[in-house]
């Protein structure tokens, strides 16, 4: 029997014109997406992504309107991953230096420019549109092949 879809949020946290990424996999720098994680039964989407963002990076942030539903599929893994990603504010964008992600997922952060974004790997495949784009409507993206 195949398992359930796993629920993620991320955040879309745009600061002077650059976007947060970080690296999807552990110690891998080549991949890059939104921060964000799992959900965590009986706690908000929104409070479930402060929680993740703070311990990927350090950052407290203000979270807004969702933006984007991705899905990332693996029929080989029998994976099948849904996010949701909200637009998010931050005050204070530095991350201190050293900072360890408590679950040794994130090893790698960095603030990108929409250029940077075309030079770099990133999913999903519209994260630029999404993050860059004009308004607040909501985009949907169905099945994304995951890389690994």
């Amino acid at each position: 029997m195949p398992r359930p879809p796993r629920l993620a949020v991320r955040a879309v946290v745009l600061h002077e014109d650059l976007l947060l990424l970080v690296n999807a996999y552990a110690g891998r720098t080549d991949l890059w997406c939104a921060p964000g994680g799992g959900v965590a039964p009986h706690s908000s989407l929104p409070n479930n992504l402060k929680r993740e963002l703070f311990e990927e990076t350090g950052l407290q942030i203000t979270v807004g309107v969702v933006c984007l539903v991705n899905e990332f599929h693996d029929q080989k893994r029998d994976f099948h991953q849904v996010d949701i990603y909200f637009r998010c504010t931050v005050t204070d964008p530095v991350i201190a230096p050293g900072w360890t992600d408590p679950e040794g997922i994130v090893t790698h952060h960095r603030w990108a420019s929409r250029a940077d974004l075309s030079r770099l790997q990133v999913k999903p495949d519209s994260l630029a549109a999404v993050a860059w784009g004009e308004g607040d409507a909501i985009t949907y993206d169905p099945l994304e092949p995951i890389l690994r």
